[in-house]
Formats: C-alpha cells, structure tokens, sequence
C-alpha cells in the first residue's frame, strides 16, 4: 500500500525501494540448470569471471576392457550453485553452457540455504562414498551428534542394512546419502 503525506511524499514506495536494492546487492546461493554434462564447463567460466560457484564432485571408479580410472562426476548432474547478488544474474546466464536458475515464481530464483552449501562442501572435503539419492520429502529428521559431521541435519534411511544419513536439497528435489554409523545420530 503506497501512503501519501501531507507533504506530498510517497513513504511506502520509498522504503520497499530500499529493500529492493538492499536485497539485490546481498549475495545469496541460487542453483543453477545447465547443459547436459557442461557442469564442469560452466564452473570453470564461471571462476574465470571471478563468480563464485560450488560445483560438487564424488570421485568414482569406472572400470573399461583395458583400465580402470577414477573419475570426478558432478554429484547432482545439470546442476551447480552459484554465490552472487541477484543483480548479476545475467552475466551468469550468459555463461556458456548455462541454461536457467531454478526458481518456483516468475523470474524469482529460488534461494540456497547457506547450511545446505555448508553441509555439501563438509561431505565432498571428506571424500566419503556419496549416492545421489531419490528426494524424500518424508521422513525421521536427525542431526549428528559426534564425528567429522557434528551438527549436521538430514533424514535417516537404511540402504543394505546400514545406516545412512540423507541430505535433501528442497530446491533442487534431489538427495544424497552418506553411511554413517547409528550411535552418531540422534533425533532432531
């Protein structure tokens, strides 16, 4: 609602303007959509501009007739995350190999918690074994209570009789599971 003073100012408008470019000058986590396997591609031009990104890796073995060989893969496939105000976004998406952000309204991206990032970056650093999973929606939440993880929320599963800790990223609908043994997690 836009209010009018008797000195002919406009305050309402005023004050939601400030908000406006308060909110696009904080730098916020978005993910990204890109191009089918340019999740590298896009991370790579990205730190050549100076924006920042996360890019998830999970190591695995692929095995061919004459060697087996280690590979980087991106964790969650067509997908990075980018640190910027929401003014730059153009010079993101005009990155090549960037096809959108995600977003839930009109041209509004949706925004990463700072802990999901947090949470992704501890996993990755540690190289543990790590599964994209199926997104749950449902489901005991719990929090690790010792360990390299302490502190670290998500949902619990069993997957071959093993306790697994599962991260979900609501933005993105998707998960990954780490194995966790189940003296270190206590419900939340």
């Amino acid at each position: 609602m836009i209010k009018a003073t008797d000195s002919g100012v406009i305050e309402e408008a005023w004050l939601s303007g400030l908000a406006d470019s308060a909110a696009e000058e904080t730098k916020q986590w978005y993910a990204l959509y890109t191009r089918s396997r340019h999740e590298k591609i896009v991370a790579c031009e990205l730190n050549k501009r100076g924006i920042e990104n996360f890019l998830p890796l999970r190591k695995l073995k692929r095995h061919w007739s004459d060697r087996t060989k280690t590979i980087e893969d991106p964790l969650f496939h067509g997908y990075l995350f980018t640190r910027i105000p929401i003014k730059e976004k153009f010079a993101v998406l005009n990155t090549c190999g960037a096809v959108s952000f995600v977003h839930f309204g009109p041209n509004l991206p949706a925004v990463i918690p700072d802990r999901d990032i947090a949470a992704l970056r501890r996993f990755t650093a540690e190289e543990l074994p790590m599964d994209p999973f199926p997104y749950l929606s449902e489901g005991q939440r719990v929090c690790v209570r010792s360990g390299v993880f302490k502190g670290v929320e998500g949902y619990l599963v069993r997957k071959n009789q093993q306790c697994r800790l599962v991260i979900s990223l609501d933005v993105l609908m998707q998960s990954i599971s780490i194995e966790l043994d189940s003296s270190e997690i206590e419900p939340v």
